[in-house]
């Protein structure tokens, strides 16, 4: 199948039918972007597609495993491969030899290793086979997560093939029903899927012909070598570059000033780093965010970062805020120490309950606890802003796409073979009974219980079409983690793992059905053969998520203390941030359970009032622009962005907020702006080399020197020199290497 099959076949030449009015896309932003004409002649099955594909997603599924437990994960996005596999490809075209050949059992069909020059179609497949594993953008397979809290946090055990039959059927799930419902939010011309168009449109860019002094691939290049060389300093030499505090320089003994200062531990005044990674670690490349997004993320971050917190911290003083650190994911004893969650899992690895009332109950820092309340009132928000700003544009759009006439697109689309609905129910059939011995054989290790499994997979089954028509249409994607980890936390308390599980196989598998029906819309704008579409996802998804866990149990067998940052050298980048998140929510809401934190038995309940405050704040902007429609400034009041733009924090920190607003603003808002053609040829481009050169440097550091302990040690690798940002500032409480007050 690696080779492409020269069956007699037509001479190129592009489809320029008649197009009737009618066929237009009704949609205005596809009609500029996504071309009316189709090659079907264009080869797709390639020697060059099956190499590079299979290549990238391997390169791709290490590297982001790899980086996702250091302090700054960085993610490779399909960006990265989108730029780079294109002169690749083109120089495959150039040498690979053009002779014709025969196999045995094929007949009289004739194969060769070059059918002519490097396509955008081969292009389309190859990036979408490298980020097939890749959960919601994030670069790993979100399951990997459950693995390292069980090894790295919790201290237990966990078997290879019970971890790769979690990360894979979690994985593929939700495809079997995603295939399904194709019909009704791919077909339709009024199903458009926004975030698609931006690969069309660099697609065509890179594909456009190039004869200018400075080419993009050049550009690449000269960019990539500049970053791989760059990073050798941050990421070795001078690591405190990482994170420039300069607060935390100017008053070395005090705890308020290191608070405001620090970028790793503070509110980050002023703070912001050397390092490419710390700019384009959780929330992506700010180059490739538009600016409005950008915009709306900076108005929410400085809302509650710097007024927010402040008054609850310092003026408030809520749930005794300074008796523990204002920026940490860790959780804490009443009396502001580490709470030992060792001490309150028993041997059946569920809550002793003796234990956790001999310790009290848990306590969360300021910021964190914020973190949960407006992730609440984002939940909500997003809900009631989608129904009232959409809800009459979706239901729309979702009437039209029964009654309206096949677009021009679509209409493209059935010169090719369609995918038989039974691979799909198949797909479907065959997941769900994999994960469901996973469940019965296996339950010792995942904790779930079989009626766990088929309630998550019905909970996600049942939003995944109202989810992809909200997805489709407003390029809003809600989220099911919170709610599903709710869940499951009232019905089976005291069982952290069965928690994550249930909230993976529930949240994951509905994200994964909307990111294969995302990928199908642009193989649908790009006229993508439909049966190459789905193969190329899933064996992409299947080796991704073998390669995730191998390294995963890799690097946790390998490295040393990895995660536990209180056991780690003050410079060692293996502290796990996500996964230390992901871990205190296992406790929140699978080992303690909700009840016992946001319930009567808790802290927090108060903080239950977030999910009405969001549910609320659209409809009074709603109200306003009834009352006001000619103040076009009013519907740019976006809630669910504004609350919700701390989402990712922690892990990630003020420094990577104030970062990439920074570089974002200046590229996409200036740069975009003044010098738009240079924008539009080197922008995305640059991204990939920025992202690509710090990976191979990165590694390339690892195995040459982290692995044979290796380290310089001076004032500039240790840290952001903010030790003081941690401390709690209330009267009588004693932590080490803090003041006591």
């Amino acid at each position: 199948m690696s080779l492409e099959i020269e069956a007699p076949i037509p001479k190129k030449k592009e489809l320029e039918e008649e197009i009737d009015e009618d066929e237009l896309s009704p949609i205005e932003q596809v009609r500029l972007t996504v071309p009316n004409t189709d090659d079907p002649s264009l080869p797709v099955w390639t020697f060059r597609m099956w190499f590079l594909g299979l290549l990238s997603c391997a390169l791709l599924s290490f590297l982001n495993q790899f980086f996702s437990y250091r302090t700054e994960p960085l993610i490779i996005t399909q960006i990265t491969i989108q730029v780079a596999s294109l002169p690749i490809g083109h120089f495959m075209a150039s040498v690979l030899p053009h002779s014709k050949f025969r196999l045995p059992g094929f007949g009289s069909k004739e194969f060769s290793l070059n059918p002519g020059p490097f396509n955008m179609k081969e292009h389309v497949l190859i990036t979408i086979f490298a980020n097939a594993g890749s959960a919601f953008g994030s670069g790993t397979a979100y399951a990997v997560g459950i693995v390292n809290i069980i090894k790295a946090f919790y201290h237990k055990n966990i078997s290879f093939i019970a971890g790769w039959i979690l990360i894979v059927t979690t994985q593929v799930l939700g495809y079997g029903w995603a295939g399904l419902l194709r019909k009704y939010v791919v077909e339709p011309a009024h199903m458009w899927w926004p975030s698609t168009l931006v690969q069309v449109s660099l697609f065509r860019a890179l594909h456009e012909k190039d004869d200018r002094r400075m080419s993009r691939a050049k550009f690449f290049l000269i960019a990539f070598v500049c970053s791989f060389c760059w990073y050798a300093i941050p990421g070795y030499l001078f690591p405190t570059l990482t994170s420039i505090s300069w607060l935390c320089w100017a008053f070395k003994n005090s705890v308020t000033a290191q608070q405001l200062g620090s970028g790793m531990s503070g509110l980050g005044l002023g703070a912001f780093t050397m390092d490419w990674a710390g700019v384009a670690s959780f929330l992506f490349s700010p180059l490739i965010s538009p600016f409005f997004a950008t915009f709306n993320i900076f108005v929410g971050f400085v809302l509650i970062m710097y007024i927010a917190m402040p008054i609850a911290y310092w003026g408030l003083d809520l749930y005794n805020a300074k008796t523990f650190p204002i920026f940490s994911s860790h959780l804490f004893t009443a009396d502001g120490q580490r709470y030992n969650i060792s001490a309150i899992v028993n041997n059946h690895f569920e809550l002793d309950i003796p234990s956790y009332e001999q310790q009290g109950r848990i306590h969360l820092s300021m910021f964190f606890a914020l973190t949960y309340g407006f992730g609440f009132a984002t939940i909500a928000a997003t809900l009631t802003h989608v129904g009232f700003f959409y809800g009459r544009d979706i239901y729309d759009r979702y009437r039209a796409s029964y009654k309206s006439k096949m677009d021009i697109h679509t209409r493209l689309m059935k010169n090719y073979e369609d995918i038989p609905q039974w691979w799909f129910y198949v797909l479907l059939v065959v997941s769900i009974a994999v994960s469901l011995v996973l469940c019965t054989v296996l339950q010792d290790e995942v904790q779930m219980p079989w009626w766990g499994l088929l309630f998550a997979a019905a909970l996600a089954f049942t939003f995944t079409l109202p989810i992809s028509i909200i997805t489709a249409t407003t390029n809003q994607t809600p989220g099911l983690n919170i709610i599903t980890e709710y869940i499951m936390g009232i019905i089976l308390p005291g069982r952290p793992i069965a928690n994550v599980c249930f909230k993976t196989y529930g949240y994951m598998s509905m994200g994964q059905a909307v990111s294969f029906l995302n990928d199908f819309k642009l193989g649908h704008y790009m006229k993508i053969p439909p049966r190459s579409m789905f193969l190329v996802q899933f064996i992409g998804t299947i080796i991704a998520g073998t390669i995730n866990i191998g390294v995963a149990f890799w690097l946790l067998d390998s490295v040393t203390n990895i995660c536990q940052d209180d056991l780690l050298p003050s410079n060692s980048p293996w502290t796990c941030p996500s996964d230390r998140v992901f871990f205190d929510a296992s406790v929140i809401w699978g080992l303690v359970g909700p009840k016992r934190i946001f319930g009567t038995l808790g802290n927090y309940s108060a903080l239950n009032w977030f999910f009405l405050g969001g549910a609320l704040a659209p409809f009074f902007v709603w109200l306003l622009h009834k009352a006001f429609p000619k103040q076009s400034w009013i519907p740019l009041i976006n809630f669910p962005v504004l609350l919700g733009a701390t989402a990712m924090m922690p892990p990630a920190t003020a420094m990577n907020y104030n970062s990439w607003i920074l570089v974002g603003t200046i590229f996409n808002f200036f740069i975009f702006r003044y010098r738009k053609q240079w924008w539009q040829r080197y922008n995305y481009v640059l991204s990939g080399a920025l992202d690509a050169g710090l990976a191979f440097m990165a590694v390339l550091l690892y195995f040459t020197l982290t692995m044979e302990n290796r380290s310089v040690n001076w004032w500039g690798s240790e840290g952001e020199h903010c030790d003081l940002a941690s401390c709690p500032t209330a009267k009588g409480v004693v932590v080490d290497g803090c003041p006591v007050y």
